[in-house]
């Protein structure tokens, strides 16, 4: 639970989202409305949300997880950064067919699809298409096989782990992605190779 007088005992860190920020960012720079509201599904454990909203200063950041350590984490964060333009977090699961956000500029989704069963795909498809307007983006970051293989033989061991976690689990094939995604009406706009054999994939609704 998130203490206002006591912040830090909340938070916590991810090396990644350190390391992938800024290559993350350099795209969002270029694929984001220059204002509006980004509605961010699974936000972690906050940095992200934190660093994108202080560099992006036209748009409103508004973090999201369904997990309450994180959003206590996510609110840590925001309360260290202290900026207008990043919303306390909400409790927003994926799959759920109502989300507590009724309209979105722009969808970002780091990092979560490949860690969560294929039905959080398909509601993240889903609320995206519902939010979105006619040409905003869901981003999607991550690892992806392409054409069924994996890009790296870091990404093959980190499936077959995931997949020891919880067989619902796995990184996911990009055509599966934008096929899946085609169906609510969401078009792949661009595909962006990143460091440490990520990918990240902006579709856009039709």
């Amino acid at each position: 639970m998130f203490d206002p007088l006591h912040p830090e005992a909340a938070k916590r860190h991810a090396p990644a989202a350190e390391r992938n920020r800024a290559a993350i960012l350099d795209v969002l720079r270029r694929v984001l409305p220059a204002e509006g509201l980004v509605l961010e599904v699974a936000s972690g454990t906050g940095q992200h949300a934190a660093f994108f909203a202080a560099e992006l200063s036209g748009v409103t950041w508004q973090p999201s997880d369904p997990d309450p350590d994180l959003r206590a984490s996510t609110a840590a964060w925001a309360a260290e950064a202290a900026l207008p333009n990043l919303l306390a977090p909400v409790h927003l699961d994926a799959v759920a067919e109502h989300w507590p956000v009724a309209r979105a500029d722009a969808v970002v989704c780091i990092n979560m699809i490949h860690i969560a069963p294929w039905e959080a795909a398909l509601g993240l498809f889903r609320g995206a298409a519902r939010l979105l307007p006619v040409g905003g983006p869901l981003t999607l970051y991550g690892p992806f096989l392409r054409d069924g293989r994996h890009t790296a033989p870091s990404n093959a061991a980190f499936d077959a782990d995931l997949r020891a976690r919880n067989p619902a689990w796995g990184v996911r094939d990009l055509s599966a992605v934008e096929a899946t995604a085609a169906g609510y009406g969401l078009r792949l706009a661009e595909v962006v190779e990143m460091p440490a054999n990520n990918l990240t994939v902006v579709l856009r609704r039709d």
